[in-house]
């Protein structure tokens, strides 16, 4: 498998078929000091399909996230492939036909983000600019991509902001003006101006009061099911990905250490990992897990420095001799479920 940096020329030669909107192969981020943030990552996403990806901070998922758009810094190595596929709802003719978003030339990224794929960046109040309205905002891609006049953007940013829950009256306030779950939908107006077929989300519900969060939640669940885009939502609250998501990858250290039906591996997870995250969070009507929610010890490994054979071994109270020197692959843990353990085959 190839790497190149994050800006270095494509590779030539025709892009390769991609069966799903998004087919992410091999995908491999090492920073510029030489920490490998993510090592080897398959996920796919079907239109219409939310998927999932928790984990510890410093798994790698935002990273992930960044690489899909190539929004990574200067002198990060890329590998893999980033294959996106769909039709551009704007001109009804085929926008992406499995091309790489790796081996893309700039011209053609700018093109596809936000109009074949878009993001909401973690925090909202550092994501939006303070100086400027969030209507002017959310009106940029459009002019961009729809080539739009003043007064159409305008009207879609009304359209926009009432879609996710807002008046259009708001479109003349600043993000300060806004309380955090106003912002938040702000974001999401934005990464659906263009009616993008691929839409990832960092952390959408983060600092967030409960109340709040179950409204963006279900106000990303209906937008998801309107309007059949693909979405990956990045969190590493396991609870709210498995009631939101259909499918579910837990990550760490910068690998998919298990991943499968949502609700099934938030219930009946086969890695130690996944099942020491679900037992992090209380459950309704469990007093044990309310009164003594179980934690893990230790820490997430220094991508710079991990340790050899399975990276979770160190902290994991099941490990096995050879799990310190063979690393661990996928493994089917259950119909369509796999873990990368060794105990992924037996009853947890």
């Amino acid at each position: 498998m190839s790497t190149r940096a994050a800006g270095s020329p494509p590779a030539a030669g025709p892009p390769p078929a991609a069966e799903h909107l998004l087919d992410v192969r091999g995908l491999e981020v090492t920073y510029a000091g030489g920490a490998a943030a993510v090592r080897g990552v398959d996920l796919t996403v079907d239109a219409g399909q939310k998927v999932g990806i928790a984990g510890e901070s410093g798994c790698g998922k935002s990273t992930l996230a960044l690489a899909l758009l190539r929004l990574l810094p200067a002198g990060t190595r890329v590998g893999g492939q980033v294959l996106l596929d769909g039709e551009d709802v704007l001109a009804r003719q085929v926008l992406l036909d499995g091309e790489d978003v790796l081996a893309m030339r700039w011209g053609r990224v700018r093109a596809v983000r936000w109009a074949g794929a878009s993001i909401v960046f973690q925090g909202a109040m550092h994501a939006l600019n303070a100086v400027h309205r969030v209507g002017d905002q959310i009106a940029e891609p459009v002019l961009l991509h729809r080539k739009a006049t003043a007064a159409e953007a305008r009207r879609r940013t009304g359209e926009l902001l009432e879609q996710v829950g807002l008046p259009a009256a708001r479109a003349s306030a600043y993000p300060h003006e806004l309380s955090g779950g106003q912002r938040q939908r702000v974001m999401i107006a934005m990464a659906l101006a263009c009616d993008p077929r691929l839409v990832v989300a960092d952390e959408p519900t983060t600092a967030l009061d409960v109340m709040v969060q179950a409204q963006i939640l279900r106000l990303v669940q209906r937008l998801v099911a309107e309007q059949g885009v693909g979405l990956i939502m990045i969190s590493h609250d396991l609870a709210v990905l498995a009631d939101t998501c259909d499918r579910l990858a837990v990550m760490y250290a910068g690998r998919v250490v298990e991943e499968g039906p949502a609700r099934q591996v938030y219930e009946d997870a086969r890695h130690p990992y996944g099942r020491a995250l679900s037992a992090a969070f209380p459950r309704i009507g469990d007093a044990g897990s309310r009164f003594a929610p179980r934690g893990l010890p230790g820490d997430p490994p220094d991508p710079s420095a991990l340790p050899s054979g399975c990276a979770f071994h160190p902290r994991c109270a099941v490990a096995l001799d050879a799990c310190a020197v063979e690393d661990q692959v996928l493994r089917r843990a259950a119909p369509d479920h796999r873990a990368a353990c060794v105990h992924a085959g037996s009853a947890p």
